[in-house]
C-alpha cells in the first residue's frame, strides 16, 4: 500500500474533485479569467484577483466519497476536523433535544464562531438559542460546490463569521430530469444506509426563465456500541488506577489497562450494602455479591464481578437519521434591469438515539419491604441503618445501588421541520452597475420525544413497599396514608432483574413531547459595480459594493410540563425564549493599481466594513483590508487583515437557569494535583484548608460516600457583551506555465479572540477556579462546595466574556490535471493543514491552555487528504486518503504534571490512516453505475476510543446509479 510522503504529510486535507481542477487550471492554461462572484465579495471580478484564500469542493467530489450526508464528506477537511457529527450526535454523548445535530466546527473555535451560507444567504437555525446551522437541512445532490473561507469573513455577511464562512452553492439554471439511488451496508451486516434523489427542471419564454424542483430521501441506521465486539467486554479495554501502584511510584504508571471493567457495587439487579459500609454484599436477587478487583482511586470502578459492565452503557455509537427534503427554485428575467428570483425549501429530518439507563446510589429500603430476598432480611445488620444516618429513629434496611436496565434504556427522537423561502430581484442599471435585494425567512421547529421519562415522586413511592395488612399482598407504603397522593401507586420490585410487574413501569414513568421554534427574517439590498463609464486606474476600473441588511432572530423552547416542573429523574429544564435584531450598512471596494506592466502583473488592494446597531450589545464596527500582488502569471501573492466581531446568541444571553448533571473529578484531589497548571496544588491547599480539611489527605475518588455524578445549574447571562477576532491571512500561490495543469497555494492564517464568549462545562469550572493564578477569578464562585467534607455539591455553568482564543497554522493545496492521449486524464489533489496553535486563556494573566495535539479537542497538528482521480472513456476510478497526525490521549498539562501517568505507548492515540476507493462507469451518455468501499482497510478506532479517530462503523460498501435526461 503506498503512503503519503514525508512533503504530502506536511501539506495536509481536503477533497478536491477533478472537475474543480480542471476549471482552475484551464483557466491559467488559456489565460482566461472569468468575472464572477466569489465566496466572501460582492464585488465581481476574475477569482485568481480575490485575496481570502477559499477551498472548493465541487459536487463531483462529493459523489465520488460515497458519503450521502455532506456533513460526513466536510468532515475530512483539515479545517472541520472539529465538527459535530457522527458519535458526537448519538447516545448519551449529546444534550437534550440535540440528537442528530450535524453541525460545523471550522478551525476548532466552536460551532457558533461557524458561519453556514446557503448561496451566499443566511440559513436558520435547527437549535434553540443559536445560530449553528444543521447541515442535514442542506441537500446533498442539489451542491454545485462548497466554499470555506477563512479571514475577513464578518464584514461581508455579519456576525457568526469570526472563524470563517461554509458557502453552499446550489446548482441554478436546471434542465432536464436526473435521478440518482444509492444503497449501502457495512462489513458486518449494519449501518444500512438509503439514498434516493430526483431533480427537474425546465427553461421557458426562450430562456428567460427556468423552473427546478428536487426531492432527496435519505436514512442511515441506527448502530449500537454493543454492535462492535471490540466495543464490548471482555475485549473492550480502559486506563484505569494501576492497583500495583499504591502508593504511587513515580517509576511505575499510574494508569494501565484493565478489561472487563465495571462500575463498583451497583448492579443491573441491584447491588446491596447490609451493613453500610458502602461495600456491596449481595446480588438483588440474594446471592452473595462478588466485588471482583475494585479499582482504588479510580473513581468507582472494578474488574469482574457482579457489577454492571461499562461496556454498551453508552448507548448509540451512530443515531439514526431520515431525512425528507424538497426544493424548489426558479427565476425570470424581465429585462435586464429586473430578474425575479425565488426559492422554497422543506426539510424533514427524523433522528433517534438510545441513550442510558436511570441509576441509583444508596436507595433506602427497610426490612418490611416483602420483595427482599430471605438471605438478605437475614443479613441485615440490627442498628447499622441508624448509625449511618445518625438518627436512632431510623428502622433497620439496607442500601441498594441499581442501574435500572430493566425500567427501559432512555430513548429520543427528534422531529426537525425546516422551511425556508427566499425571494428577490436584481438587475442592471447598466454594463458597470448592478443590484439586488432579498427577503429571506426562515423557520424550525423541533419536537423532541423522549420515552420512558423516570418520575421520581411515584419512583420513590413504588420502591418504598410493605405488605398488605389484609391481604399481605405487596403494596406501595404510600397506600396506608389516608391522603395518599399516588392511590394508583403499583409496587415495583427492585431485588433482582425483570422481575417487576409491567404495571409498575407504567406508573413510575411516562413520555414527553417538548417543543422548539426558531425563525429568522433577513432583508437585503446592494448595489454592486465598477468605475470603467468614467474612471480608471492603471490596472482597470475600481470594483465597488454597499448596501444594507436587517436581521431579526428569534427562538423560544417550550420543555413537556414534567420535565420543567423537575418531575423527572433528568431535573428541571426551564422554557426559554428570546430575541434580537440588527440593522447593519455595510460597503467594499477592491482597487485595481497595476496591472500587465512590467514587474507587476497584477497589484490591487482592497477593504470592507459593516456597521451594526444589535437590539442586545449595541453598536459594533468589523472590517477588512487585503490585497494581491503577483509579479508574473506564474506567481501571486496574497493577504487580508480583519477585524470580526460576534454578538452573543439567544440561548448565551437569555437560557434561564436549569437543572443540569456532569460529571465532575475534583481537581483538588490529591491524585490530580499534578494535572493542571503550576498554580493548581498552592490554589487548592488554600481552598481545602481554609474548610479546616487536611489537603494532603482529600481524596473524593477514594471515599465511596461521595458522588462524581454532581447536579448543578446551566442558563445564559444578559450582561454579555461581543467577542472581538483579529485576524490575517498571507500566502502564495504558483501557477507555473510551464507545467500546465499544476498549481499549489500556501496560506497561513491567525486568529485571535478577545473578549471571547465561553462556556465552562462543570468539569472545567472545577479546574478553572484552581489553574488560574489566584482564587480571585469568576470560576471559583460557580463550585459549590460541602463546609464539612469539602467535596463538589453543585455548580453554576453559564457564559462569560473571558479572556482570549487563538489558532494559528499553515493551509496548502496542490491540485495537477495531466491529460494524456492514450491513458486517459490523471488527476491528483491535496490539500493539508499544519496546526501551529490552539490556545485558550482563561482569565488575564493566567497560563496559556493549549490544546494543538489533543484527540479532544479534535486538533491534530498534521492532516491531510488526497485525492487520485483517473479517467478514460467511460470509466473513472477514484481513490481517497484521509490522514491526520497522532494525537495526545491526555490532556497536555496531565502528561507535564505527571511524567508517570501512564506507559509512554499510551501518550498518544493513532494516526488516522482511512482509504476509500471508487468505480463508476458512463452506460451511454444517460446511465452511470457506480460503487465503492469506504474504509477500505478496515481500521478501527484507538485503544480506549469509541469512534476515533475513525469510526466505528468499519469497512463500509456502497453501490449506486444515476440516470439523466
Amino acid at each position: 500500500m503506498k503512503t503519503i510522503t514525508a512533503f504530502a504529510a506536511l501539506m495536509a486535507t481536503t477533497a478536491w474533485s477533478a472537475q474543480a481542477f480542471a476549471q482552475q487550471t484551464d483557466a491559467v492554461e488559456g489565460e482566461v479569467a472569468e468575472t464572477i462572484i466569489i465566496t466572501g465579495t460582492r464585488i465581481s471580478r476574475p477569482e485568481l484577483d480575490f485575496a481570502n484564500p477559499v477551498t472548493t469542493l465541487s459536487a463531483d467530489a462529493i459523489a465520488q466519497s460515497g458519503k450521502t450526508n455532506i456533513a460526513d464528506f466536510l468532515t475530512q477537511s483539515p479545517a472541520l476536523i472539529g465538527s459535530q457529527t457522527g458519535s458526537l450526535t448519538g447516545g448519551s454523548e449529546t444534550e437534550f433535544g440535540e440528537a442528530g445535530l450535524n453541525l460545523l466546527d471550522l478551525r476548532n473555535l466552536g460551532t457558533d464562531r461557524t458561519l453556514v451560507l446557503v448561496d451566499g444567504r443566511r440559513h436558520v437555525s435547527a437549535l434553540a438559542g443559536s445560530a449553528a446551522v444543521d447541515i442535514n437541512a442542506i441537500p446533498t445532490d442539489l451542491i454545485e460546490a462548497v466554499d470555506v473561507l477563512t479571514g475577513g469573513a464578518s464584514a461581508i455577511y455579519g456576525a457568526d463569521g469570526v472563524s470563517g464562512v461554509v458557502n453552499f452553492r446550489l446548482k441554478r439554471d436546471f434542465e432536464g430530469i436526473t435521478a440518482r439511488g444509492q444503497i449501502g451496508i457495512s462489513q458486518r451486516g449494519d449501518g444500512g444506509n438509503r439514498f434516493g434523489a430526483i431533480t427537474a427542471g425546465t427553461n421557458f419564454s426562450e430562456g428567460r426563465g427556468n423552473i427546478a424542483a428536487a426531492y432527496e430521501y435519505n436514512k442511515q441506521d441506527r448502530l449500537n456500541e454493543l454492535r462492535r465486539a471490540r466495543l464490548r467486554n471482555p475485549r473492550a479495554a480502559g486506563l484505569y488506577r494501576n492497583q500495583a501502584d499504591l502508593p504511587d511510584d513515580p517509576n511505575v504508571p499510574d494508569y494501565i489497562p484493565y478489561n472487563d471493567v465495571r462500575y463498583a457495587d451497583t448492579a443491573r439487579m441491584g447491588a446491596v450494602d447490609v451493613d453500610f459500609d458502602y461495600a456491596s454484599d449481595f446480588e438483588g436477587d440474594g446471592d452473595i455479591y462478588d466485588r471482583g478487583l475494585v479499582l482504588e482511586e479510580s473513581g468507582g470502578y472494578a474488574q469482574g464481578g457482579s457489577s454492571t459492565p461499562v461496556d454498551g452503557y453508552q448507548g448509540d455509537v451512530l443515531p439514526g437519521l431520515e431525512r425528507h427534503l424538497v426544493n424548489v427554485l426558479g427565476r425570470y428575467e424581465f429585462s435586464d434591469a429586473f430578474t425575479l428570483f425565488a426559492e422554497g425549501k422543506y426539510v424533514r429530518s427524523k433522528a433517534w438515539t438510545q441513550q442510558q439507563p436511570t441509576y441509583d446510589f444508596y436507595l433506602f429500603q427497610t426490612a418490611e419491604n416483602p420483595f427482599m430476598p430471605e438471605s438478605i432480611r437475614n443479613a441485615i445488620v440490627p442498628g447499622a441503618a441508624a448509625a449511618a444516618f445518625e438518627d436512632p429513629d431510623m428502622p433497620d434496611g439496607v442500601w441498594v445501588t441499581r442501574d435500572n436496565f430493566d425500567l427501559g434504556i432512555n430513548f429520543e427522537e427528534n422531529i426537525r421541520q425546516t422551511l425556508r423561502g427566499v425571494i428577490g430581484a436584481s438587475g442592471s442599471f447598466s454594463e458597470h452597475l448592478k443590484y439586488e435585494v432579498s427577503y429571506v425567512y426562515g423557520r424550525t421547529k423541533t419536537r423532541t420525544f423522549s420515552q420512558g421519562n423516570r418520575l421520581e415522586a411515584e419512583w420513590q413511592a413504588a420502591i418504598d413497599v410493605v405488605s398488605d395488612p389484609d391481604t399481605g399482598a405487596p403494596i406501595c407504603r404510600t397506600m396506608l396514608d389516608p391522603d395518599n397522593p399516588f392511590p394508583n401507586c403499583v409496587p415495583y420490585n427492585i431485588f433482582g432483574e425483570y422481575v417487576r410487574d409491567p404495571a409498575a413501569i407504567g406508573f413510575v414513568t411516562t413520555d414527553s413531547l417538548s417543543r422548539a421554534k426558531v425563525t429568522q427574517h433577513v432583508v437585503s439590498g446592494s448595489i454592486s459595480g465598477d468605475t470603467g463609464a468614467f474612471f480608471n486606474l492603471p490596472g482597470g476600473a475600481v470594483g465597488f459594493a454597499f448596501g444594507a441588511e436587517y436581521r431579526k432572530e428569534k427562538s423560544t423552547f417550550d420543555p413537556d410540563p414534567v420535565i420543567r416542573d423537575g418531575l423527572t429523574w433528568y431535573g428541571a429544564i426551564q422554557p426559554s425564549n428570546g430575541r434580537f435584531d440588527v440593522k447593519e450598512v455595510f460597503a467594499e471596494i477592491n482597487l485595481p493599481l497595476l496591472k500587465d506592466v512590467p514587474g507587476a502583473h497584477l497589484l490591487s488592494v482592497g477593504g470592507a466594513i459593516r456597521l451594526s446597531d444589535y437590539s442586545t450589545v449595541g453598536s459594533t464596527t468589523t472590517w477588512k483590508v487585503d490585497g494581491v500582488y503577483a509579479p508574473i502569471p506564474d506567481v501571486s501573492f496574497r493577504a487580508t487583515y480583519s477585524q470580526a466581531v460576534r454578538a452573543p446568541n439567544i440561548a448565551e444571553l437569555f437560557a434561564p437557569e436549569s437543572s443540569s448533571f456532569n460529571f465532575i473529578v475534583d481537581p483538588c484531589d490529591t491524585q490530580e494535583l499534578n494535572n493542571g497548571t503550576s498554580t493548581r496544588e498552592a490554589n487548592c491547599a488554600a481552598l481545602i484548608g481554609a474548610l479546616g480539611i487536611d489537603p494532603t489527605t482529600f481524596s473524593p475518588t477514594s471515599d465511596p460516600s461521595s458522588s462524581l455524578f454532581t447536579e448543578g445549574l446551566s442558563g445564559g447571562n444578559p450582561d454579555l457583551q461581543e467577542e472581538t477576532a483579529k485576524t490575517w491571512t498571507a500566502g502564495v500561490v504558483l501557477r507555473p506555465r510551464f507545467l500546465p495543469g499544476f498549481s499549489v497555494s500556501a496560506d497561513w492564517y491567525d486568529i485571535k479572540i478577545k473578549n471571547a464568549i465561553n462556556t465552562p462545562q462543570a468539569e472545567e469550572l472545577a479546574e478553572l477556579c484552581v489553574d488560574q493564578p489566584t482564587l480571585d477569578n469568576p470560576f471559583c464562585s460557580a463550585i459549590t462546595r460541602d463546609p464539612d467534607t469539602g467535596f463538589i455539591t453543585g455548580f453554576t455553568s453559564r457564559p462569560d466574556n473571558v479572556a482570549q482564543f487563538r489558532t494559528a497554522g499553515l493551509d496548502v493545496t496542490l491540485a495537477y490535471r495531466i491529460r494524456t492521449d492514450t491513458a486517459g486524464t490523471f488527476n491528483v489533489a491535496l490539500t493539508g493543514n499544519y496546526l501551529d496553535r490552539l490556545e485558550y486563556v482563561a482569565t488575564p494573566g493566567a497560563e496559556v491552555d493549549s490544546d494543538r495535539d489533543e484527540a479532544l479537542a479534535y486538533a491534530p497538528r498534521y492532516s491531510a487528504t488526497l485525492d487520485l482521480t483517473w479517467n478514460k472513456g467511460p470509466m473513472t476510478i477514484a481513490y481517497g486518503i484521509s490522514w491526520f497526525d497522532k494525537t495526545r490521549r491526555f490532556k497536555t498539562e496531565d502528561l507535564a504534571g505527571d511524567p508517570d501517568y501512564t506507559d509512554p505507548k499510551y501518550f498518544w492515540a493513532k494516526q488516522k490512516w482511512e482509504h476509500e476507493v471508487q468505480l463508476s462507469y458512463d452506460i451511454g451518455e444517460r446511465f452511470r453505475i457506480y460503487g465503492g468501499v469506504n474504509n477500505l482497510f478496515d481500521e478501527k478506532p484507538a485503544f480506549n476510543f469509541t469512534s476515533y479517530p475513525v469510526s466505528a462503523m468499519g469497512r463500509y460498501f456502497y453501490m449506486g446509479a444515476t440516470v439523466s435526461f
